[in-house]
């Protein structure tokens, strides 16, 4: 198969794209903090969005159409799905730091701004090096009996320890807001305690400032605590989130990195959205606790099935639009009923 990262010029495209919707969105539409608007946050959303997609077809056109196959499209496809659907439940957790450190909505999107950054260089020490360890950590299952063209059939380690992983972390968020997202106390999160144990922190905000100096010492403001917290917590969620797009392209960490970077890019825009309606997408932890489980299975099942990535794509794609409907229709019999 044509990997992506057989085509340079695709990959120093992607980059300068990036470069320069990052110099754009703080440099310039945000250079002074403002409250970002429903409509400002929508038409973002809808440009990164966009942007996602016209890299997909890049990729389809430049590579995969060529060899007459689709692979490379569907997996970039199915990975940013994935990881745009699992970013909903983060967003949340955002929404409860922030009501905790009492940030004001003009300082938000600065902090998700550096969020983001950290993020960036998280996600490719995690994807390049997750992916080197997979190619080192498959042995030989005589056990397992042999393969189609009769070779010793072959488990990787990594992949079958996440597959079991990311069942019990779609058996978990089946039931995860049964409680409800918004009744958690912020106060208990690890994040939140390991914050307060390393700095010393202020109850005041120093306009948009990191730190502040209050009787002769210096300070973390709420804003670099809620920052730091964010970036712990994205920590986590990549825990979850990583281990689930191995599955889709185990061997091409440039398809999963592009396609991770895309989404969480377009992450900021969107939790500005879901801070004014909690409820917008209240049934969508089922469809992640399916996909999760899903991709778990898929992950046990490679030595002895290969499932297509278009295949994982339209399952995919099916259960975010079930659970997506499902939670529009939901609102609107909670609506009738007030």
């Amino acid at each position: 198969m044509d990997h992506l990262f057989n085509h340079p010029g695709i990959l120093i495209g992607f980059s300068i794209t990036i470069i320069i919707m990052l110099l754009l969105d703080l440099g310039i539409l945000n250079k002074k903090s403002h409250e970002i608007t429903n409509k400002e946050a929508l038409t973002w959303s809808v440009i990164w969005i966009s942007l996602a997609m016209i890299f997909s077809l890049v990729i389809y056109f430049a590579i995969d159409k060529p060899a007459g196959t689709i692979d490379n499209f569907s997996r970039f496809q199915a990975a940013y799905w994935i990881e745009k659907a699992l970013s909903v439940d983060n967003l949340f957790v955002f929404i409860l730091v922030f009501r905790f450190f009492k940030i004001p909505k003009q300082h938000q999107h600065r902090i998700l701004f550096w969020g983001v950054l950290g993020a960036i260089v998280f996600r490719a020490i995690f994807i390049f090096a997750g992916v080197e360890i997979i190619k080192h950590t498959y042995v030989d299952a005589p056990f397992l009996g042999l393969d189609a063209e009769g070779a010793v059939r072959q488990i990787n380690v990594v992949l079958t320890v996440f597959g079991v992983f990311l069942i019990f972390a779609g058996i978990k968020s089946w039931g995860s807001h049964d409680d409800g997202e918004e009744n958690k106390d912020m106060s208990k999160n690890i994040a939140v305690r390991i914050v307060y144990k390393l700095f010393k922190v202020s109850n005041q905000m120093n306009g948009g400032k990191f730190f502040t100096i209050q009787n002769g010492i210096k300070m973390a403001t709420p804003l670099f605590a809620a920052l730091i917290v964010i970036e712990l917590t994205d920590l986590v969620f990549a825990v979850d989130s990583i281990p689930a797009i191995f599955a889709i392209a185990p061997d091409d960490p440039f398809i999963l990195y592009t396609s991770n970077i895309f989404a969480i890019l377009g992450l900021r825009t969107l939790y500005f959205l879901l801070a004014n309606s909690m409820d917008l997408f209240n049934k969508l932890h089922y469809g992640l606790a399916v996909i999760l489980g899903f991709i778990g299975v898929k992950m046990l099942i490679m030595p002895f099935y290969h499932m297509d990535s278009t295949h994982s794509l339209m399952f995919i794609g099916s259960v975010l639009l079930i659970s997506v409907t499902a939670s529009i229709i939901s609102n609107k019999k909670h609506k009738a009923i007030q």
